[in-house]
């Protein structure tokens, strides 16, 4: 079957030369060479939903990925002989979770060392990590629960190039200079603030007295 249709006349003021003739309306349904209307066609074409997997991949795609990136990241650190990360302990079996020794440079914290865990989310890199310190530890930026305010890691600064070795460091920094700036326990770092003397010896004492043993190189 073929449509005819009046001849096309000139739109005044158009840049086109031909335009539809008048009264002529688009038809709902137009014969197609397969012989279905463009309107079944439309309604038979469905979208499929946005996936997350789709574009991350599986859940258990993305843990495959953070694991094999952990199992590289893990055999450079224990290659750089990072003296102050020590007793690192990775089950094989699940990379995602680490745990392994703080060994402080600067007093107060040098009398002891401290029990970390670090756990890592299956979307790792593209998830930042959380650290815990599983030993007590007498400082502002660091709460009872273990709980440790690391900017590195935080989900607004954190970047999948960043690597588990310097977030290590980072750490460490943190520990051997505290910011009271932006403590997680008000009271210390006031302490710290207004008497370093007296925050000192509290920590000093502290560390002795809950501190893990430090490591003979």
């Amino acid at each position: 079957m073929v449509l005819q249709y009046p001849p096309p006349q000139c739109c005044p003021g158009s840049q086109h030369t031909l335009c539809h003739p008048p009264g002529f309306k688009v038809p709902l349904s137009l014969p197609t060479p397969l012989g279905c209307p463009v309107t079944q066609l439309r309604r038979t074409r469905k979208c499929r939903p946005f996936s997350r997997d789709a574009l991350w991949g599986n859940p258990l795609r993305s843990k495959m990925a953070a694991s094999r990136r952990l199992m590289k990241e893990l055999e450079e650190i224990r290659k750089s002989g990072l003296k102050n990360f020590r007793n690192i302990q990775v089950d094989e079996a699940n990379l995602l979770t680490w745990q392994g020794l703080i060994v402080p440079d600067n007093p107060p914290y040098d009398k002891g060392a401290f029990r970390i865990e670090i756990n890592f989310p299956a979307e790792y890199p593209f998830k930042p990590p959380k650290i815990t310190f599983k030993t007590k530890i007498y400082h502002p930026n660091i709460d009872e629960k273990g709980q440790v305010c690391l900017p590195v890691i935080s989900a607004e600064n954190w970047k999948p190039a960043t690597k588990t070795d310097q977030v290590i460091q980072s750490l460490i920094a943190l520990v051997n200079d505290p910011q009271p700036e932006h403590p997680l326990r008000a009271d210390l770092a006031e302490e710290y603030s207004k008497d370093r003397k007296k925050f000192c010896k509290n920590a000093e004492e502290f560390t002795k007295k809950y501190g893990e043993k430090r490591p003979v190189d």
